[in-house]
């Protein structure tokens, strides 16, 4: 009987129905800004909305279900006040000409536990009647520029805009510089780890690893480009290198590379090849001082 009774009770966990407020999302770029509006969306059904199903003057969850959530990818301006790139919870306050508008940094789905807190963010935009009845509540990201947008609310015959405003230039000025100016040390660094590591080019990979320590050099990326030396047999080069990856590496106490350098610099000694050797003065000759 009770394995009876839990079969039943599985099965009808398991039946799903259509939800009286659905789920959505709202997906929209405008500039270099991800704006995202994940909401529920109640529909009017014949009743009267706004002043009845929604009061007028009082917070409204904006939407139905879980607290609606916006989020932005940057920083942006919406109402005309500055919003940190991040979550919110969308509250609002809708009223005859007027709503107010709040956004709660998010924490929770449940919309009420944001009703007795300050908001984040808090403005006011005019409401209009519109021609056009929407029987579903929506959300809309609409006329979208390249720097602006309006985040539209409508439901029943009413309609507020959301004003949007998204910064670009400095971010496009700033990419335009780095890529105009070539690779970086970083990148040119990586490559020629890369190159290194997997048995590519090496005469390629040197040519990288020379130009990232010519304008950045590290103890890490000299140690590298004496071992790319080395490996092409250019041990007198390798050698003066990696002296110069000791004595930074010494100053700055990383002892694991400090070692290494000294392991190879008497290994890679030997390997020069005589015309390379340092000259020896003749017996009996002093050297000036």
């Amino acid at each position: 009987m009770f394995m009876t009774a839990l079969s039943i009770h599985t099965l009808e966990a398991q039946i799903r129905t259509p939800q009286p407020s659905p789920a959505a999302e709202v997906k929209q770029t405008v500039g270099l800004t991800e704006v995202s509006i994940v909401y529920s969306r109640p529909s009017a059904k014949g009743r009267v909305v706004f002043g009845d199903l929604v009061p007028m003057d009082q917070v409204w969850r904006t939407g139905a279900n879980s607290a609606t959530k916006i989020t932005f990818s940057e920083n942006v301006k919406l109402g005309g006040q500055e919003v940190k790139k991040g979550s919110y919870a969308l509250l609002t306050v809708p009223g005859k000409d007027m709503w107010k508008v709040m956004l709660h940094n998010y924490e929770s789905t449940n919309w009420g536990s944001y009703t007795d807190k300050a908001a984040a963010v808090a403005f006011s935009v005019k409401s209009d009647k519109t021609a056009e009845f929407t029987e579903t509540f929506t959300i809309a990201v609409n006329d979208v520029t390249s720097n602006s947008a309006n985040i539209d609310i409508r439901w029943e015959n009413t309609k507020a805009s959301l004003p949007l405003m998204v910064e670009f230039d400095a971010a496009v000025m700033e990419n335009i510089k780095r890529v105009m100016a070539g690779p970086s040390a970083g990148d040119l660094a990586a490559a020629a780890n890369y190159y290194h590591d997997n048995g590519k080019d090496l005469n390629q990979a040197l040519e990288w690893i020379q130009k990232a320590n010519a304008s950045t050099p590290r103890y890490w990326t000299l140690r590298r480009e004496a071992m790319i030396l080395a490996d092409l047999g250019r041990y007198e080069e390798a050698v003066k290198t990696a002296e110069k990856s000791l004595a930074l590496a010494s100053e700055g106490g990383d002892d694991a590379y400090v070692k290494m350098n000294k392991k190879s610099i008497e290994e890679w000694t030997p390997k020069i090849k005589p015309a390379q050797q340092p000259a020896t003065q003749p017996k009996g000759k002093k050297g000036k001082s």
